[in-house]
């Protein structure tokens, strides 16, 4: 727990959630184990590093200076490794450069992209939440700058778009503290241009932070939780003004995907928050089915990072006919960051994989869960070692939802190094197909993909 005389000291600046202080490019990885000749492409993961030293007493892990780590790999070969703080004005700043340029009005903060990186349009974003644009990156990392969608986003983006794997298009829910009373539900299209854009109510008393979405073939999620803008924080100079607010209440919310602000119905669940979740489709009988992460609360006792948990993967059945949702328990182990087959987004899954976390957010092993079967395995990467989020990579574009490879970045405490660890899905506790050894390590941080060469 957080206290308020707790100021020269922040775990979430410590250890490997401490920034790294070098941009590197590094040539010809050294590999261990066989490489697939089918990983073509780039493994980017983005996540917060602070360019200059924050105060420990007020620094939140959601606010570090976004750097993106990426590894090249193509004929076997780890053919390289770049690291790159993302440009936002501050960081250029502090780095003694311009700033990037940008396509909006000067009173439009372009502030830390530390959450997400992707790759759409032939283009490669790195994302973050509450009213920042998205910032584009050339396919070495650098800093090209804001972009605005060819003229057609205002601003306010997110960190989670959904892709739909059939049509190519981005599903999107922003939200923007200055807009108070309502959230933003985009769709942009596989062209990257923004064509359809939807203004939903939320309670005036306080804006809840809308971290993700979840789509289905027919309906868009919408997560109005009880973590809402604190005008009192931002007053007093909080990096990140969102906290627990039970007052709220609790609600998830569909839409149909080309719908209006009227067509959204909403159905009450249990105070919780969700950051995550792992995937969601429709049933035959009208229901909607998500799985997801979920936390007790948010930012209540500890206002400086995710750690008051446990936070356990549940499933929850949105039942319209009923005017209720239905909840249960898959596994109540600590657990964040879940994926799974991104082929299947939307449609019905079976496989989803997650970070073990403990106490804290002490992150460790890997689970693979499989929904079918009600089984969950672990991945152990050995003494010291512990992973984040794993990306799923087919192994061609047309195989089973399980046949291909995992890829994460896993800390090795013993050598104070990071490595990309590929595991084959169908074998998922046994030893690693590959390990691509980095030259440093990469501080956890959040979310990451999988670009095949093609893209």
């Amino acid at each position: 727990m957080t206290t308020s005389t707790d100021i020269t000291s922040n775990r979430w600046l410590e250890g490997n959630y401490g920034p790294v202080h070098e941009e590197l490019t590094v040539h010809d990885l050294p590999v261990t184990g066989a490489l697939p000749a089918e990983l073509d492409g780039r493994y980017l993961r983005n996540g917060p590093n602070p360019v200059l030293e924050p105060d420990p007493a007020s620094y939140h892990w959601f606010t570090g200076s976004g750097m993106v780590h990426g590894v090249r790999l193509r004929d076997g070969r780890g053919e390289w490794y770049r690291n790159r703080w993302v440009r936002s004005p501050e960081v250029a700043e502090a780095l003694g450069e311009p700033p990037p340029p940008s396509p909006y009005p000067d009173d439009v903060r372009i502030f830390a992209a530390n959450t997400n990186v992707i790759e759409h349009a032939g283009t490669t974003l790195a994302l973050v939440e509450a009213g920042a644009p998205p910032i584009e990156l050339t396919f070495e990392l650098e800093t090209i700058g804001p972009t605005d969608f060819g003229g057609t986003l205002e601003h306010p983006f997110s960190a989670h778009p959904k892709r739909d794997p059939l049509t190519g298009e981005l599903f999107v829910v922003a939200y923007f503290w200055a807009w108070g009373d309502k959230i933003r539900y985009l769709i942009v299209g596989a062209d990257g241009r923004v064509r359809h854009s939807v203004d939903i109510d939320v309670p005036a008393a306080g804006q809840p932070m809308v971290h993700d979405t979840a789509i289905t073939e027919s309906q868009v999620l919408l997560f109005d939780l009880p973590c809402t803008f604190d005008l009192e924080t931002t007053m007093a100079g909080a990096p990140l003004p969102y906290r627990w607010n039970p007052d709220h209440g609790a609600r998830v919310g569909l839409i149909p995907r080309e719908g209006a602000a009227d067509d959204v119905r909403w159905f009450d669940v249990d105070l919780c928050y969700v950051f995550h979740p792992l995937n969601a489709y429709d049933t035959s009988d009208g229901k909607v089915v998500v799985d997801l992460v979920r936390w007790p609360r948010m930012f209540d006792q500890d206002v400086r990072g995710p750690s008051e948990g446990p936070a356990r993967l549940e499933r929850w059945t949105i039942d319209p006919a009923a005017d209720k949702v239905l909840t249960e328990v898959i596994d109540e182990r600590g657990q964040e960051f879940p994926r799974h087959d991104e082929r299947v987004l939307g449609r019905q899954h079976r496989f989803g994989y997650a970070a073990a976390i403990g106490d804290g957010f002490d992150q460790g092993v890997a689970l693979k869960h499989d929904l079918v079967a009600g089984t969950t395995e672990v991945h152990d990467f050995g003494p010291g070692r512990h992973t984040g989020e794993l990306v799923f990579v087919p192994r061609t574009p047309d195989a089973a939802e399980d046949d291909g490879w995992l890829l994460s970045l896993v800390y090795d405490e013993s050598t104070d190094r990071s490595d990309l660890v590929v595991l084959h899905a169908q074998d998922f506790t046994g030893d690693p197909v590959a390990t691509v050894h980095l030259p440093q390590r990469v501080p956890y941080g959040f979310h990451g993909n999988w670009v095949p060469s093609a893209t």
